[in-house]
């Protein structure tokens, strides 16, 4: 059996070389310019184009008709030989079947990395190892593909960051940044889901008595934050809030990468996005100020630029700001922001709480459930208050999940600067007071419901303006 296996994969391979040797022969009667035509072609095919993958794969099977290689079989993860031999030869190897979701398990699965030779998958929330092995050669043409269509990026660098036609993001480390032959090459993939909160309810991230508060306040424009670890579900539960804004409102999402594709979550919006980080946001921070946006998402908060420019934004009133930031410690998140930004361009470390808490409202709390990777949980809704009268900062806990009894907690509490803004919209104001109201007796809250951090000092200075 073993010498079958064998002999199958010692044909596959001799057919990938066999075809190949036709198509260079192609190469050789061609002037300058149709090399550099047939060349730009390669790189398309290599990053996904759709229509010079079906051209080569057209030649593909042609070669295999005319040398009569039909019936090698190629290796069963490969759906059949022509695939196989594109694959091989200016595709992805054996990472192919999982980029262009060929089996139902790879339609499910967010991430690929490839570690040395062995591919891992996540599938159900498990890093699962795959057969298919990519030897160290194939791997360094891999790279070499991938880097033809990103000119900025170079061979010898120990790190890449780039992506595919179809979205899909690849991290590549190499180099001194690996150990010998264990080079790395991470994946990752917009899985398009239906994103409503009846769908998060189902899938047991949020619970089913909660879809319609959330409805509420979505249409109220509150500011929110939702946080989180890796992979705890905070972008999706952002991109279910945002499906539930009215289409007509026109928007800004500004992230790091441009990851999630708006324009398919909200192709009838008016919502642009913008790829920028680090130094390009401080660029675009006066424009993007002057901007008339209904509302703005920032995603992946995680440096300096990235929490001022939400204070700024917020603080120049504008509502229904939502942002994505990576953190497991909601009660710090405010001093964690605000020393961020104080150490890059200096100012009063309580002033810059303080705006954190007057800009932001609620953040909702994202993590894995301990036992099953896949399920993601709201743990929490913190909702952010200032009374200006004491100078005084609070947490107030709306909701919390209790693991022991696997249910959610609320907690009835709107401060001051909630009511304020609901006063605005009368009918979800009634709602939202109606939903907290009933949550909260069905399924009380017991023990700390309110949290005055530690890192803010009252009355050391009176601000009267913190609401201006």
């Amino acid at each position: 059996m073993d010498n079958l296996i064998q002999t199958k994969a010692i044909g596959f391979q001799k057919c990938c070389e066999q075809v190949k040797i036709c198509l260079d022969t192609h190469w050789k009667g061609m002037d300058d310019l149709a090399k550099m035509n047939m060349l730009e072609r390669e790189k398309a095919a290599i990053l996904g184009s759709e229509e010079e993958m079906r051209f080569y794969k057209q030649e593909i099977n042609e070669i295999l008709s005319q040398q009569q290689l039909q019936e090698v079989i190629p290796p069963f993860w490969y759906r059949n030989l022509t695939e196989g031999v594109f694959a091989e030869l200016y595709g992805l190897a054996g990472l192919a079947p999982w980029v262009y979701d060929e089996t139902e398990e790879y339609k499910r699965s967010s991430s690929a990395k490839l570690i040395g030779d062995r591919l891992y998958c996540l599938i159900d929330g498990k890093s699962v190892l795959q057969p298919q092995r990519i030897p160290s050669e194939r791997r360094q043409q891999l790279r070499r593909a991938l880097l033809m269509g990103n000119p900025r990026q170079r061979m010898e660098q120990g790190f890449h960051e780039l992506y595919l036609s179809n979205g899909i993001r690849a991290s590549i480390y190499a180099g001194e940044r690996t150990k010998p032959n264990q080079d790395i090459m991470v994946f990752r993939k917009y899985l398009l889901r239906d994103l409503s909160f009846e769908k998060l309810a189902e899938l047991g991230t949020i619970p089913d008595e909660g879809c319609r508060l959330f409805k509420t306040m979505v249409a109220a424009g509150f500011n929110v934050m939702f946080a989180g670890t890796v992979r705890s579900g905070k972008t999706t539960f952002l991109q279910t809030w945002q499906r539930y804004e009215e289409a007509d409102k026109e928007g800004l999402a500004i992230s790091t990468d441009p990851e999630t594709p708006w324009d398919k979550i909200m192709p009838e919006a008016p919502l642009m996005q913008l790829v920028a980080d680090g130094e390009e946001l401080e660029t675009l921070t006066k424009s993007l100020l002057r901007g008339d946006n209904d509302y703005v998402i920032l995603e992946e908060m995680r440096d300096a630029q990235s929490f001022r420019l939400a204070l700024e934004i917020s603080g120049i009133g504008a509502g229904r700001c939502k942002a994505t930031v990576h953190s497991g410690d909601i009660p710090n998140l405010p001093y964690k922001i605000a020393t961020k930004i104080k150490s890059r361009y200096g100012g009063d470390e309580q002033s810059l709480i303080l705006q954190v808490f007057c800009a932001f409202h609620y953040i909702f709390e994202l993590a894995q459930q301990e036992d099953n990777r896949a399920v993601k949980k709201l743990k929490s809704i913190s909702e952010l208050c200032y009374d200006i009268e004491t100078d005084r900062v609070s947490i107030h806990l709306i909701c919390i999940y209790d693991e022991r009894s696997r249910t959610w907690k609320w907690n009835n509490h709107i401060g001051a600067e909630k009511e304020k803004l609901l006063a605005l919209w009368p009918k979800e104001a009634e709602t939202m007071r109606e939903e907290l109201r009933a949550l909260s007796e069905k399924y009380p809250m017991v023990g700390k419901k309110v949290i005055y951090p530690r890192y803010y000092h009252p009355n050391m200075k009176k601000r009267e303006d913190a609401n201006g």
